[in-house]
């Protein structure tokens, strides 16, 4: 499923398919915009967006086999709640 079959599963339940389409964008801006803030978001039944750290480390690059270093970032999280792993199993 992507972006427009889910925007088609909304619509089946609002009036159109600009409403639908409105709505699950907004829902994706304030999901990002919550873990730019460095705030999880807790969906129950759901699961949790959150925020990991990863550490800098050394790499290679693949072209050389030099050694480089490997800046530490932040990275977007999932963790499935309780609910949906019980609904996938």
């Amino acid at each position: 499923m992507n972006k427009g079959d889910l925007v088609a599963e909304v619509a089946k339940v609002v009036k159109s398919k600009r409403m639908a389409e409105d709505a699950v964008s907004c829902v994706f801006e304030a999901i990002t915009k919550s873990l730019k803030k460095g705030q999880a978001v807790t969906l129950v039944g759901f699961g949790t967006f959150g925020v990991g750290k990863r550490k800098a480390r050394m790499g290679r690059n693949p072209q050389t086999g030099a050694a480089i270093k490997i800046a530490a970032k932040k990275v977007p999280k999932f963790s499935a709640g309780k609910a949906l792993k019980s609904a996938v199993k």
